[in-house]
This record gives structure tokens, C-alpha cells and sequence, in this order.
């Protein structure tokens, strides 16, 4: 029987969302072992499209929920297209900036995103094949945003001053697109796929072929009613988008049922901890204290599957409130594995490349993601029956 451990020895290291991606990469590579002894089996895989690279941008929520897009045209017998992320979180950078306007600048503005932002700009806007839209567009063979974002929030920044008589302009929205169009290149009005012209909302309705409304989001706390909507409290939820409040345990089984029934998920959490490991390409939680641990004691924890705790209500709730679970990164969800001792973890499909050791993939055990998760979409269909009466759906 395992004993539970205090808050204190699990509560880690905070890594603010408003971090830029560069650098959260540098941050959790150090959190690395010279030898791993997991062993890992597959229970259940749903099908993908191939692991992509978002570069130097804060675009993981495009990317892994235009990921888990793709998953779901597969799903339901379409092709395996990748889709242009770019696109995706171009049209939310437009939309941010209006809420930005409307709020006089008390709203977060920058590169960040949730998953319900991909299948909101998609139902506005539609969707385009990466091929006919990469955003790289001056000589770039990564997505490099800094500068871009530090030029547009600049703009929006001496727009909310009103320099022209105390009043916005028409056309301001024309130099945000201007801006975009000089990074990103110029949205194309029609494209061509596999030897017919679209538009991104024709595209969407004859190939994605995916409703926008057959899709749910799941946070988990303790400060609103279970099964009830409420906001998700991170800054990067600037649409203020509501989602389903459900115990802990439902987050698990949510999970579980949708990847046992050929469903993927999108996944957003936190993954600042020292037990977060994207070289090695595993998560974990620990009942050791890794505070001032040195690299060789980190390593240590890497040498094979260890006892972690039970992650409880009060712990998530706490985590959060005290910043040491931050909304940092989106993922994809993609299957069950097993290690050596037959604890079940997940399996994740990042968007960092595929330099790690196991091909741009993860395992993330399910304590992590039950103490780490900040929110989660799924299809209406991958929902247990029994919480899907509970939400009244």
C-alpha cells in the first residue's frame, strides 16, 4: 500500500505559459538521463498523421489539436492530410486582436491558444492543407514569431490609445493582416488539392468533413460545481470559451474510453516538471522530493518505473491555485502502452520534431496526467455515456 505524500514533495518547478517556446524546450531538455529503463508495450494506437515541428513558436495548441483534427478525418474514413496549423492560429491572432481592442488591452495577447481556438477558427473559417500554406515566407525554414508578435502587439498596444481622435479607424484591421501577410504570406483565396480548387471553407466541407459541434472540452477543479460550465482561468483563454467541470476521475475515464474506441485527444497541461523528460521522451510523477536535486540524483529517477502517488481533488485544485500547474503546452493523445510492471501510460505525440528518443513521441503515465492536466477536448462520441447524461448532452 502506498503511502500518499505530502503536497509539498509533488508540487515542482513553474514554468509561466507566457514563456516562449524556445525557451520551454531549453528548460525541460535539461531534465534528462543518460539511461532510461522504461519499457513500453502498446495496448491501443489510434492512427496519426506525421510528427511536426512548430519551431520557435508558442503554437502547440495548433498544432496538437489540428493534429487531433486529422485523427479525426482518419476516424471517420477520410484521408490523412495534414492541415496548415499556421493557417489555424493566423485567423486566431486576428480574432485575439479584436478581443484585445474591445478589452483595451486587458486580455493576454500573444502566441498562445487552447484547443477549442483551432475548432472555433475552423468552424468560422475552414481549413487549409499544410501544402498549400506553410506560413514560412522570408527565407525561414522554421516558424520564428518572435518578432512578429512583439510588432503586432506593439500596433494593438498604440491602437488602444486611439491617436485618431479618441477613436478607431476602419481600416486597422487591414494593417493587422498587412503584418501577417509580410511574415506569414498571404492566405490563399483558392487552392488546389489533388487536382481541384477549393476554398478553405469548401475544403472543410467536402475533405475535413468534420462538424465543429460534435466536440467537448473537460477542465477539472474544485472551485466550481462538477458538471457544470465554467471558464478554464488561464490567460491564453482569451475567446473565454466555457468548458465541462468534471471530478478527477472522469478525466481518466474520459480518456481511456476515447482511446479504447479509436479515439485520440487533445491535451493541454503542464510539463515544467523535473519528471518531464522530452529527450528521453517520458513523464511521471515522483513520491521523492526533487527540489536541489542534482543532474545525477534526476538521472536516477530515469533508471525505471517507481511508485507514484494518488492524485487526489485537493492536489490539482492547490497546484493550480499556487502556479505550480501552469497551462504550458498542448499535446496529442494518441494511445495505451504498458510498462515492465504493467502500469498503463499514454502514449503522445508532440510537435517538438522528432529528435527524442522515441521519434517526437511520449509516454505519459496516468498519475501525470491526472495531477498535470489543465483541460482536455474529445468527440462527443469518445465520452462515457454516463457523463454525457451527468453534462446533459
Amino acid at each position: 500500500m502506498l503511502i500518499r505524500p505530502t503536497l509539498a514533495l509533488l508540487l515542482l518547478i513553474l514554468t509561466p505559459s507566457s514563456y516562449g517556446q524556445d525557451d520551454l524546450i531549453k528548460k525541460i531538455s535539461a531534465n534528462k538521463s543518460d539511461t532510461v529503463g522504461f519499457r513500453f508495450t502498446t495496448l491501443v494506437s489510434a492512427e496519426t498523421t506525421p510528427v511536426e515541428d512548430q519551431g520557435s513558436s508558442g503554437t502547440c495548441w495548433s498544432y496538437s489539436a489540428g493534429s487531433f483534427l486529422e485523427s479525426e478525418m482518419i476516424k471517420k474514413g477520410g484521408p490523412a492530410v495534414p492541415l496548415s496549423k499556421i493557417f489555424t492560429a493566423r485567423c486566431s491572432y486576428e480574432e485575439k486582436a479584436v478581443n484585445y481592442l474591445r478589452m483595451h488591452g486587458s486580455l493576454n495577447y500573444g502566441d498562445g491558444g487552447l484547443a477549442h481556438d483551432v475548432l472555433n477558427m475552423y468552424g468560422t473559417y475552414g481549413a487549409i492543407p499544410e501544402e498549400s500554406y506553410t506560413g514560412l515566407n522570408f527565407g525561414n525554414e522554421r516558424n520564428e514569431f518572435a518578432e512578429m508578435q512583439a510588432v503586432i502587439k506593439g500596433m494593438l498596444d498604440a491602437l488602444i490609445e486611439a491617436p485618431n481622435k479618441g477613436k478607431l479607424t476602419p481600416v486597422w484591421r487591414d494593417a493587422l493582416s498587412g503584418v501577417l501577410d509580410a511574415y506569414l504570406g498571404e492566405v490563399p483565396k483558392e487552392f488546389t488539392f489533388e487536382g481541384k480548387t477549393y476554398t478553405p471553407r469548401s475544403f472543410a466541407a467536402d475533405v475535413v468533413k468534420v462538424d465543429p459541434l460534435d466536440y467537448v472540452e473537460f477542465i477539472s477543479g474544485t472551485d466550481v460545481p462538477y458538471y457544470s460550465q465554467s471558464l478554464l482561468k488561464v490567460p491564453d483563454n482569451w475567446a473565454m470559451h466555457p468548458a465541462w467541470n468534471v471530478p478527477v476521475e472522469d478525466l481518466t475515464a474520459i480518456v481511456d474510453n476515447a482511446l479504447r474506441n479509436g479515439y485520440t485527444v487533445a491535451w493541454g497541461g503542464d510539463v515544467s516538471e523535473a519528471t518531464f523528460s522530452w529527450k528521453n521522451g517520458v513523464a511521471f510523477t515522483t513520491m521523492a522530493n526533487t527540489d536541489g536535486l542534482t543532474r545525477d540524483e534526476k538521472a536516477a529517477l530515469f533508471k525505471s518505473p517507481q511508485p507514484e502517488a494518488t492524485i487526489t481533488a485537493e492536489m490539482r485544485q492547490e497546484a493550480f491555485d499556487n502556479y505550480t500547474t501552469t497551462d504550458d503546452h498542448g499535446m496529442q493523445l494518441t494511445g495505451i502502452a504498458t510498462d515492465q510492471n504493467g502500469a498503463e501510460w499514454y502514449i503522445v505525440k508532440n510537435s517538438w520534431g522528432t529528435t527524442n528518443d522515441h521519434d517526437g513521441y511520449m509516454y505519459m503515465s496516468k498519475p501525470y496526467v491526472q495531477f498535470k492536466t489543465t483541460a482536455i477536448m474529445v468527440n462527443r462520441k469518445a465520452v462515457p455515456a454516463g457523463i454525457l447524461k451527468k453534462i446533459g448532452s
